[in-house]
């Protein structure tokens, strides 16, 4: 057996193109929203900052931070209509419902290659995502069967895991699969993810440049960063390699 025997995969950005999906279904939630209230205006640059990888009534309330803004965060299920945080983020939920169903999902190729070169090494693979999309994106993708742990936000809220930056989800499906934390690999595309792999004993922190930056990938924790899952193998389960490493 490989060394590190499991592979831990974000899903949107990592496996599946959905990052840009969400990416703009939270310029349609907040572009309007900033323009209504007078806020300074939403770019591209506050879903990096403060939205990406983390779970969505998070990502909520940290941008209106950043906006200075403060209202109630409300319940899960508050009506989007309403102004609360909760509100906003069963919001954004919908519109990218929709979007999915008007867009379809596909999976990145090279990720695909690399999914079927560790679990031909052996190695056991799960999903940890933030979203509670999850299931329903891994099932529009082709991908469902492949994967017998999907660590999601349902699962969070269900057992009371703290999301990522944390690394409690990413831990619980290392045990999930009965595997020790330091023989997984994470593998993520948001600095939140990053820094949730390089803050749990992992034997490898595999960044995906989708857009946030190499360097700052490497900056918050990736040992190894590449622009495509298809640039690497199950080579990289032979062991781990020294944080910050090329």
């Amino acid at each position: 057996m490989p060394a590190l025997r499991a592979v831990l995969f974000d899903l949107d950005g990592v496996l599946t193109p959905t990052a840009e999906v969400h990416m703009r279904a939270w310029e349609r939630l907040f572009a309007p929203y900033a323009t209504a209230h007078g806020l300074e205006p939403y770019t591209e640059a506050d879903y990096f900052a403060h939205i990406d990888g983390k779970p969505r009534y998070d990502g909520v309330a940290t941008f209106l931070a950043s906006r200075g803004v403060r209202i109630p965060h409300g319940t899960a299920d508050d009506p989007p209509g309403e102004d609360t945080v909760c509100a906003l983020g069963n919001r954004k939920d919908e519109i990218v419902n929709r979007m999915f169903v008007e867009e379809g999902v596909d999976p990145y190729p090279g990720s695909v290659r690399f999914l079927d070169a560790v679990t031909g090494a052996g190695a056991r693979v799960a999903v940890v995502s933030s979203s509670k999309n999850a299931p329903a994106v891994l099932a529009a993708a082709g991908l469902a069967d492949r994967f017998d742990v999907v660590v999601d936000g349902n699962v969070a809220t269900r057992e009371g895991i703290a999301g990522k930056p944390a690394p409690d989800t990413y831990v619980r499906a290392a045990e999930l699969l009965g595997v020790p934390v330091a023989e997984s690999v994470v593998v993520e595309d948001a600095i939140s993810g990053v820094r949730a792999g390089a803050a749990g004993p992992f034997g490898l922190v595999l960044g995906v440049d989708r857009g946030v930056g190499a360097e700052a990938l490497r900056e918050h924790g990736a040992d190894l960063v590449v622009a495509d899952l298809g640039e690497v193998d199950a080579s990289v389960l032979d062991g781990p390699r020294p944080r910050g490493a090329a």
